[in-house]
């Protein structure tokens, strides 16, 4: 029996200092939110063995010793052979004066200053944007460099294979990349091999095979998100569309999906070039050095943008102090859509800021949400919103998945960041910041289509939710720093 006692004391003794250890490593963690501290904290006492699994396999944002060591070699080679793209104009004063400091927080995120000349198309629907890259696809002369977090074997996803295709049997250096997790299908499809044997040269980002193996040397949830095209170095593609029908059939029950896609011509291009190189040269032995110091005209006329890349490899805070430096700059307006909504504790604040200094606060949510956990985190928020004299809406025509801001008709940003802690902390995202009132009137008129095919949220419809609602909805958003 005193030997039973002995064994049972030093199990007890070495899961306490194992639990003590975790929570110590929790507290010394740095750059974490006070709120995930404490959630970590709390999912480790409360569930001490699935805890402690949990937050040593996503506790922390771990990319890989491999991973970071390329990424080291590859910042520092680019850098010091001039490979980030020069500005036309270095000057801040292209820029309205209040918007100056939002372009100057990008800047500091991913190293691109704002660069003139560029002119940009706003597509008009999903399938005319697949079409669009086709035709650009079978015009180009040089190079088709892509990324995509979902790539699907359906009607659009087999254009862009076939386009490819095409041009890399015409002699064009075709490079495409998708996610390991997002575009399994693909990958695992006959497309995959038909497209290599086409000359197309493919990789796969953060793979996912072996993911047990994998989790003991990074972070297995890490993805890459952007959805990206660049043509020759001359055309960009920026928005929020995969490559897939706006059906979405691997979902269909939310579709359609209902996204938003700028076409760019100008030097932005360049500075989407050089975030292809660096995600491709950091999967593939490859120097891409000679494509990023080739020059790109700039569009006579044209305005001035800027790309704000981020992800698990820039500081954790970077998406969301590009978001509220941008909410803080607005004076009368300001619009947003987003599918995803899971706001830091600073974000929240931008917005309630926004409309209690007067601004005309309005976000656009999908009505139904394909996260389930997502959308009762987002509703969450939605009281104190209100309160503040934030306008929601809930779009019913599908689920609106464009990633849009704008600001007093003069600034707007596009691309693939949500509103959530996935996309700050642990996703490869892509966006662009532009100055042009033209640009920007375009898309308010896109985001008026969401706001009139959607329904405003009131405060006596959230006060009237029910008790188990409530519950669950904040639940799952104290939750959020851990999910």
């Amino acid at each position: 029996m005193s030997v039973l006692i002995s064994d049972a004391s030093l199990l007890l003794a070495l899961h306490l200092s194992i639990l003590i250890a975790v929570i110590l490593r929790v507290l010394l963690r740095e750059h974490r939110e006070p709120a995930s501290r404490i959630a970590w904290i709390a999912v480790v006492c409360a569930v001490p063995i699935g805890g402690i699994v949990a937050y040593l396999f996503l506790g922390e944002v771990n990319l890989g010793r491999h991973r970071k060591h390329r990424l080291r070699q590859l910042s520092s080679a680019l850098s010091s052979r001039g490979a980030v793209p020069e500005n036309p104009n270095p000057s801040m004063q292209v820029i309205p004066r209040d918007y100056q400091p939002s372009f100057a927080v990008g800047q500091s995120i991913s190293g691109f200053a704002p660069v003139t000349g560029n002119q940009a198309t706003l597509m008009s629907d999903s399938n005319v944007t697949i079409d669009t890259m086709v035709a650009d696809i079978d015009a180009a002369k040089h190079h088709v460099h892509l990324i995509f977090y979902i790539w699907l074997a359906d009607r659009n996803g087999s254009k862009i294979v076939e386009a490819l295709q095409r041009a890399a049997k015409r002699g064009v250096r075709c490079r495409a990349m998708a996610d390991g997790l997002g575009s399994r299908g693909i990958i695992n499809s006959v497309h995959w091999k038909s497209m290599r044997d086409a000359g197309v040269q493919l990789s796969i980002a953060l793979p996912i095979n072996r993911p047990l193996l994998r989790a003991f040397f990074r972070r297995i949830d890490l993805r890459n998100h952007r959805k990206l095209l660049v043509i020759d170095s001359r055309i960009a593609y920026c928005g929020s569309q995969n490559c897939a029908d706006p059906e979405f059939l691997i979902k269909p029950k939310y579709a359609p999906w209902v996204d938003i896609v700028l076409r760019f011509e100008g030097p932005i291009a360049q500075q989407n070039q050089w975030l292809f190189a660096y995600d491709w040269m950091t999967s593939v032995n490859e120097d891409l050095h000679a494509l990023l110091v080739s020059p790109v005209p700039s569009q006579e006329g044209g305005f001035p943008a800027q790309v704000v890349a981020t992800g698990p490899d820039v500081r954790c805070s970077a998406m969301p102090e590009m978001f509220v430096s941008l909410i803080y700059s607005a004076r009368d307006e300001l619009v947003i859509s987003t599918p995803y909504f899971v706001p830091t504790e600073s974000l929240q604040a931008a917005l309630c800021s926004a409309a209690y200094r007067g601004v005309d606060t309005k976000i656009v949510f999908p009505a139904r949400n394909d996260s389930r956990i997502v959308a009762a985190a987002s509703r969450s928020y939605y009281a104190d919103l209100l309160a503040a004299g934030v306008k929601i809406h809930e779009y019913s025509g599908g689920l609106l998945h464009a990633k849009t801001l704008t600001i007093d008709g003069a600034v707007s940003m596009i691309g693939s960041a949500n509103m959530d802690r996935r996309s700050f902390e642990l996703n490869y995202e892509n966006n662009v910041l532009l100055a042009d009132d033209e640009m920007t009137g375009q898309i308010r008129q896109r985001q008026q289509t969401y706001l009139d095919s959607s329904t405003q949220v009131t405060s006596q419809e959230v006060a009237q939710w029910s008790f188990s609602r409530r519950i669950w909805n904040n639940t799952i958003a104290m939750l959020g720093p851990v999910l």
